[in-house]
Formats: C-alpha cells, sequence, structure tokens
C-alpha cells in the first residue's frame, strides 16, 4: 500500500514534501516504521529520519516561506571541498595537450573525459567521468565538434616535436618575441549565393541568391587566411582568390606584421610562425 501511495505521490513532491510524507506514513506504522517506509519507497532512513524530526520539532528544516528544499548547508558537498587537489591535477593533465584554449601556448592533442576520470582515479581521485566534463566546463573548456584526426601512422616522436614547439613557443614567449599560429580556412564562393544564417529584410523579401552554387569564373573562390597571435590573443584574416599558396601565406603574414605585428612589438627581432601542418 505504501509503495503504490508513493508511485502515485511521487511525481508531485519535491525532496522536502517527500520526506515529510514518509515521515508521516513511519510515525503512523509505529515501531519499524522508519524501515518499513524505507523499503518500500526506496528512501533511504536517514533522511526519513530527518522527516520524523521535522514533524516531532513541530519546525520544519527550511521555512515555510522560504523556497529551498534543504536547510542551508544542507546537502552533498562539492567533490572539490573533500578533494582540495582535484582541479590542481586535471589542469595539469590537459593543460599542455588539449587543443582549443588560448591561454596555453599550443594545443595539439585532448583526452577524453573517461580517460581523464581513469587517470585521476589512478592518482588517488574519487571522481566520474561526468564529474570531470563539469569541472572542464567550469574551467571554461568547451565541448568541441569532430575533429579529423586519422591522418595516418603517426610518427614515432610526434609527442617529443610537439613538446619540443610547446617548449620554443613559451621561449619566445619569455623574451618577449612574437609567436603566431597560421592556417587557411575554408574556401567561399564570390557572388550572390546562399548562405546559412538570417539577416534583417522587409517581411516577406528575403534577399534574393541562386538556385545553383555553381563557381563564378569571374569572380572566383574568396580564400581567408588567418594569423592568429598567441600572445596577445588577437588575429587577423587575409581574404584573396591567389592559389599560390606560399605566396599567399608569406604575402599574409606580412600584412599581419605591418599592421599589427609591428605595432605591438616594436622591439622584436625574431618571430616563431606556428603551422598546422595537416598531419605532416
Amino acid at each position: 500500500m505504501i509503495a503504490t501511495k508513493f508511485r502515485a505521490l511521487a511525481p508531485f513532491l519535491d525532496e522536502r514534501k517527500r520526506r515529510l510524507w514518509a515521515a508521516a506514513e513511519a510515525l503512523a506504522l509505529g515501531r519499524g516504521g522508519v524501515t518499513a517506509v524505507a523499503a518500500a519507497t526506496g528512501l533511504q532512513r536517514n533522511t526519513i529520519r530527518v522527516g520524523v524530526r521535522e514533524l516531532q520539532g513541530g519546525t520544519p528544516t527550511a521555512p515555510s516561506s522560504d523556497k529551498r528544499v534543504r536547510a542551508p548547508g544542507g546537502g552533498r558537498k562539492a567533490v572539490t571541498e573533500h578533494d582540495p587537489t582535484l582541479v590542481r591535477d586535471l589542469e595539469a593533465l590537459v593543460e599542455p595537450v588539449t587543443r582549443g584554449d588560448p591561454m596555453s601556448p599550443l594545443r595539439w592533442t585532448c583526452k577524453s573525459t573517461r580517460q581523464l576520470a581513469v587517470e585521476l582515479s589512478r592518482q588517488g581521485h574519487r571522481v566520474s567521468h561526468r564529474k570531470v566534463a563539469e569541472l572542464l566546463h567550469g574551467l571554461n573548456y568547451s565541448l568541441q565538434g569532430n575533429r579529423k584526426t586519422r591522418e595516418g601512422t603517426s610518427h614515432p616522436d610526434r609527442d617529443s616535436q610537439f613538446a619540443h614547439i610547446n617548449a620554443q613557443t613559451e621561449a619566445f614567449q619569455r623574451r618577449g618575441q612574437p609567436v603566431i599560429s597560421v592556417d587557411t580556412k575554408k574556401k567561399e564562393l564570390v557572388g550572390d549565393f546562399k548562405n546559412a544564417g538570417r539577416e534583417w529584410q522587409p517581411a516577406g523579401h528575403p534577399e534574393p541568391v541562386r538556385v545553383h552554387d555553381f563557381i563564378d569564373r569571374d569572380l572566383g573562390k574568396a580564400i581567408p587566411y588567418g594569423v592568429y597571435d598567441v600572445a596577445a590573443n588577437q588575429g587577423w584574416v587575409s581574404v584573396g582568390t591567389d592559389h599560390d599558396t606560399p605566396a599567399f601565406a608569406v604575402e599574409a603574414v606580412r600584412r599581419w606584421w605591418e599592421q599589427m605585428g609591428r605595432p605591438t612589438y616594436p622591439e622584436a627581432t625574431e618571430l616563431l610562425i606556428t603551422a598546422d601542418g595537416g598531419g605532416q
């Protein structure tokens, strides 16, 4: 009977009302009531006992005007309170090897939250992969989309190569010398072609575009080439139509230096250029 009533009422009860109802049932049953209600409902006996104390004391844990379900300070403590070194050890695992964080000079690989949880467990921490994801989110990491990472056989010295590049980057930054990362972006058709997204137009009058995305032989394609200043966390994009990639790359870097690099690093005597080599 208790189990049937609990299943019927559970969807309408918050945590506090649930324990008070369970406590009332336990008191009505008398001796052994807490154990019986716990077995029928699946609630913890300690939870029911708290409700019993609230009912017998005549004063609820939280005032009726308070929207809290638990008393102030109640509930399970954050895992970081019980394990103050957890976040530090997590950052030590991801800091040199995670892509996408501009606070680190280079990001060149990544580990899944499950891998990180396993490694943290080996270090003596009790943490799940879900909690690792929550902590990473709190550290301003974000979940990235799929990446093309299967690029054939990895070079046996791949890790040491990237560690060397990362060390060079940090050395340049310590000397106040510029470090940039360059990369060509997705080519875009030039002309009145359909693009994703929306823009403000008079109601019922969308911007007309071509039906088919055939290249305009006169206009060609626009090729964006990005230059990212690692230390300043600033980007520069050159857009052109030159398919001579080396010449285009050099011109893009030259323009960045004249417009942004020289004013930012007037005393610079060196420049470190890193690039996504496509697995090379």
